[in-house]
């Protein structure tokens, strides 16, 4: 994913900063504990869309 992109996306739910997960799938919003999918390169920010976060994930800094 583009970093400037990466730069300017917030969380829809929080307006907290995302990080990009290690595989490049989905965005992390740690404030919000949701991950918004990322499908073709494109990030569905969606709270429907979303999964939350498990509490060992919430506490995981790999997801940046």
């Amino acid at each position: 994913m583009n970093k400037t992109l990466l730069d300017i996306l917030v969380c829809p739910v929080t307006k907290a900063p995302l990080s990009l997960n290690e595989e490049g799938t989905e965005l992390i919003s740690k404030v919000g504990g949701m991950a918004y999918p990322v499908r073709d390169g494109i990030p569905v920010l969606l709270e429907s869309e979303a999964r939350t976060l498990s509490a060992e994930e919430r506490l995981d800094d790999s997801a940046k």
